[in-house]
């Protein structure tokens, strides 16, 4: 995003009446990017912290990748709000600022989680975006309360086979269960360049440090996010949808192949593509983002399948 974009997506996110975001002074580098709210919900496993841009128009809730936090989506709270949609960003449980769950966690047991802070904030039906692991959580909040999901926006399918499950699952026992955490610091220097290989082209390296530090300061194990979403049956869970539902994807991200899969497997399902990236286009192209995003929430202003 160049600044000039990034300065017409903070006036008009002013005049449609949230915080002007103005450059961080260097001590004030990491603040997060303003929204109208920030706060915290109740929920039986102690609290969920939300981010909420303040925008008009039906609710949007976004639910993150892990193993990050409802920061992901900062770069499009201002474009989000400039379009008349109220952005609502959820941290996760464990990941964030919200509580973890007493136990290692599957999709569905953060299902109350997103709808404790509904309550809260006295919503009763929201569109709903989830990214990668945020997806899995999207589409089994959709499952479990079909009638508060307006609109539904799975971004990363990932209708894995049982033997992708079995090779994921040796991948996270042997990389994040039971990782090394290093007398040398190199455990986070690696962490580092993984990440920054993921990113692709254009990586900031004050970005990924962000993001590095979003992965271990989380009040829950790290792993317990992509250990729950390769526990996942997503192809199943697709195939139960009856909500009108978007699977976006970019050319460039990992679970591209994913998202064609799950294309194929539920081709009545809206599904729109967006070139290049990688597994951070919110941030890679924030406004090409929120432009597909909006544009299927508003197609259908009734929010039933057609």
């Amino acid at each position: 995003m160049s600044t000039q974009d990034r300065d017409q997506s903070r006036r008009e996110f002013l005049l449609a009446g949230g915080v002007l975001a103005l450059a961080p002074a260097p001590g004030l580098a990491n603040r997060p990017s303003p929204t109208r709210a920030r706060g915290y919900a109740p929920w039986k496993h102690g609290l969920v912290h939300f981010y909420d841009n303040g925008g008009s128009g039906t609710p949007l809730l976004l639910l993150h990748q892990a193993p990050m936090s409802a920061r992901q989506f900062e770069s499009v709270f201002a474009p989000l709000a400039a379009r008349s949609v109220r952005a609502i960003g959820i941290d996760t449980p464990g990941f964030g600022l919200s509580d973890p769950t007493p136990f290692v966690p599957a999709i569905g047991d953060w299902v109350p989680a997103v709808t404790a802070v509904m309550d809260h904030l006295g919503l009763e039906r929201c569109d709903v975006l989830g990214h990668h692991t945020g997806a899995l959580l999207a589409t089994e909040l959709a499952l479990r309360t079909p009638s508060r999901v307006r609109n539904l926006i799975i971004n990363g399918p990932f209708p894995i086979d049982d033997e992708e499950r079995r090779i994921g699952l040796e991948r996270v026992d042997r990389k994040e269960t039971r990782l090394e955490y290093k007398a040398d610091g190199t455990h986070l220097t690696d962490s580092f360049m993984g990440r920054f290989r993921t990113y692709g082209p254009g990586a900031d390296p004050r970005l990924i440090t962000r993001y590095i530090v979003e992965k271990f300061q989380g009040f829950g194990p790290f792993w317990y996010g992509h250990h729950a979403a390769y526990q996942y049956d997503h192809a199943a869970a697709l195939s139960r949808l009856r909500n009108r539902t978007l699977l976006l994807t970019n050319s460039g991200d990992q679970l591209n192949r994913y998202a064609l899969r799950a294309k194929a497997l539920r081709p009545d399902l809206d599904f729109h593509e967006l070139a290049g990236g990688g597994a951070d286009i919110v941030d890679q192209q924030p406004e090409a983002w929120s432009d597909a995003v909006v544009a299927f929430i508003r197609a259908d202003s009734t929010g039933s399948r057609s």
